[in-house]
């Protein structure tokens, strides 16, 4: 009985067998080795008394309860004690460690639960942090703190940091949403996309009704930034890329059935916008448009490309008439020798072809550019006016006025080059020679010339420009040649050849 007694108070840990039996130094050992427990253990932490240090100290309770039994039965008691109340007491003191035990392991499981609080906590600060930034940016905050609210939900699901897990959840998809809450829809689509994909990789029952939340306002967010971009007008795309997406992925959505609508309208807007100031700009958006649509999966949207197209043809003109009459001559030449070149079978081709030679024209001599070529020809007398050719090279005539067009003049075969002096004297004065000639007959009024050097001519023979008035009963002639300078002549840069040919007309001459 008495070693029974001494073996349970020695299982205590307080050491209190050796006490009875006066073995100090065993009892202070058990003391050291309980004292040490409670060293390690307190205050409690998540992750409980490390295993060796728990299974070391239970080693040295056992041993200290076997030895103590060992000496109770060999040995004399210290003092008077009755073992049956000894054996009674240990009983009873046995519940403080097992009590204890309970207390800690409480202790313990809250302690976890502080520290998974704590990272929720940690999770919220990273979405508060990453909804300050742009997504792209964010990206990386917000893909670390799903990780935290997923690890709590799915490998923690009974504590009280997983119960909070789908509000923290639904904050955390606003904060993501975040511009498409603004009506900031091309800025919601990455976003967006990303809460979409949440699904593949977070558990559906975590999720909850957050799993398909996203499909409605991804359309719509897809839909309202497309049609922001369609035709290029702010310099974020076409709008075709969105549009696309949206037509695939969500084709039966209310957003998807106005995609048509809308590029449709917008082409009509462009269409009238031709008559406005800037014809130019309506015929790019007008083209970014029709390639939008040709684009678009949907075959009901292709269709709206024919319709972008022709308003394209009268954008073209429109564009090349209006750079005229801003006195942007070469541009204006360039739009409708395109126009002329590209629509062939269109009424206004010929209308084209005269602008553009008066652009050609008003670009050397702005005086031409006054005013469009008449669209009719008209009526009434007209005058001959002969143009010979005293050149050694092809010469283009373009001429604008009551009538526009163009003629050649072949090169003239043993012509030659004049000085300055001699050309107004000699030129097309030679007897018996049959000069190339073109004979125009012209409308009374005022007249814009420019002569251009062909084949036969160098590099540094100059196109000229010149005006004249025809008027009634009259016939005209002019000639054109070549004169020489020499490179010495103030008026002239000096160039490593030392003949400038510089093609000039002569000056018309009237008769009765």
């Amino acid at each position: 009985m008495r070693a029974v007694a001494v073996a349970l108070l020695n299982l205590t840990g307080l050491g209190l067998g050796y006490a009875l039996l006066g073995r100090w130094g065993r009892a202070a050992v058990c003391w050291a080795a309980t004292a040490a427990l409670l060293w390690v253990a307190l205050p409690a932490d998540p992750d409980g008394v490390p295993g060796g240090v728990l299974v070391g100290y239970l080693l040295v309770v056992v041993l200290a309860a076997v030895d103590g039994g060992w000496i109770a039965r060999r040995a004399a008691p210290a003092g008077a004690w009755r073992p049956g109340l000894a054996v009674g007491l240990g009983v009873v003191l046995l519940a403080v460690p097992a009590g204890g035990a309970v207390v800690y392991g409480s202790a313990r499981d809250e302690a976890r639960e502080q520290m998974l609080l704590d990272r929720l906590a940690a999770g919220d600060e990273r979405v508060a942090t990453a909804s300050e930034q742009p997504f792209d940016a964010a990206k990386g905050e917000y893909g670390k703190a799903l990780d935290v609210y997923r690890a709590l939900g799915e490998d923690h699901p009974g504590s009280r940091a997983a119960k909070l897990v789908p509000d923290r959840l639904k904050a955390y998809y606003d904060a993501v949403s975040a511009p498409y809450a603004k009506k900031q829809h091309c800025e919601a689509v990455a976003p967006l996309t990303y809460l979409r994909s949440l699904p593949d990789s977070v558990d559906g029952k975590l999720l909850g009704d957050l799993a398909t939340w996203p499909d409605e306002p991804l359309a719509v967010s897809l839909y309202g930034c497309g049609v922001s971009r369609l035709g290029g007008s702010n310099g974020g795309g076409s709008g075709g890329a969105e549009l696309g997406e949206l037509l695939r992925t969500f084709p039966d959505s209310a957003s998807a059935r106005q995609v048509g609508p809308a590029i449709g309208e917008r082409i009509k807007a462009q269409v009238a916008a031709l008559k406005g100031d800037e014809p130019c700009a309506a015929t790019q958006v007008l083209r970014s448009l029709g390639t939008t649509a040709s684009e678009l999966p949907a075959e009901s949207v292709k269709a709206l490309r024919a319709d972008a197209d022709k308003g394209v043809v009268d954008g073209v003109y429109a564009c090349g008439v209006d750079q005229f009459e801003d006195e942007k001559f070469g541009d204006a030449r360039t739009t409708l020798t395109d126009f002329a070149r590209t629509y062939r079978s269109d009424g206004r081709v010929r209308q084209a072809r005269n602008i553009a030679i008066a652009a050609e024209i008003a670009d050397d001599r702005p005086a031409a550019g006054k005013r469009l070529p008449p669209s009719k020809r008209p009526g009434g007398a007209r005058m001959e006016l002969v143009i010979s050719n005293d050149a050694p090279n092809t010469v283009e005539v373009l001429y604008t006025g009551p009538v526009t067009g163009t003629v050649t003049l072949r090169a003239c075969a043993g012509c030659e080059r004049y000085s300055a002096s001699e050309g107004p004297r000699r030129a097309c004065k030679a007897s018996g020679r049959n000069y190339p000639k073109a004979r125009l007959q012209l409308p009374a009024g005022e007249y814009h010339f420019l002569y251009k050097h062909g084949t036969g001519a160098t590099a540094r023979v100059d196109s000229y420009s010149s005006g004249t008035r025809v008027q009634p009963g009259y016939t005209y002639t002019s000639c054109t040649y070549v004169i020489e300078r020499s490179p010495f002549d103030l008026d002239l840069p000096l160039l490593p050849d030392p003949i400038q040919p510089v093609v000039s007309p002569w000056g018309a001459g009237s008769s009765r």
